[in-house]
């Protein structure tokens, strides 16, 4: 059984699922919600927490809550992740950088297009910070949440984004 559940945040209706115990998702107003058809929207101890991590978030805090996610991917996705929940508040990484990481735990060729689109599958944004990555020239691209929304999170976060840019089309 899936659970769900939505909050309004600085960035529109956040809605959350859970397996129960676990954190296993999380939407942005601009996402479609990626969760099974039996759904049972109830208030759980984990969507509390959740809601707790996030208004310490939007209220520019680093957040001290730890949340059970359960983070359902691919081996590879799960790495990219795992580097992810290493980057700290504030801080960037490039598409690059993180597959260098996995060229070097790994002993194995990893592209930046490839972790791209592991970080893209990231079914628990804000919280697995993917809006932290950009491309190495300073490119603000890529965030299934929407560019306005990357800009915000970076922003909330006092990441200098003057050297950062929107690609044109």
């Amino acid at each position: 059984m899936t659970y769900t559940y939505k909050i309004n945040s600085k960035l529109g209706t956040i809605t959350f699922a859970s397996d129960g115990e676990n954190l296993t998702g999380l939407w942005l107003e601009t996402q479609k919600p990626n969760v099974k058809e039996n759904i049972v929207n109830k208030q759980l101890p984990v969507f509390q927490k959740v809601e707790k991590w996030l208004e310490e978030y939007f209220d520019n805090k680093i957040p001290k809550t730890n949340l059970p996610l359960k983070i359902e991917g691919t081996s590879f996705q799960k790495e990219v992740w795992n580097i992810l929940l290493q980057v700290p508040y504030g801080k960037t990484i490039t598409y690059g950088e993180i597959a260098k990481k996995l060229n070097n735990n790994f002993r194995r060729q990893t592209s930046a297009r490839a972790v791209g689109k592991a970080v893209g599958k990231n079914p628990i944004p804000i919280i697995v910070p993917c809006h932290r990555v950009i491309g190495s020239n300073g490119n603000l691209t890529g965030y299934a949440g929407g560019i306005d929304n990357k800009i915000k999170l970076l922003q909330i976060e006092k990441v200098n984004i003057n050297n950062l840019f929107v690609p044109t089309k």
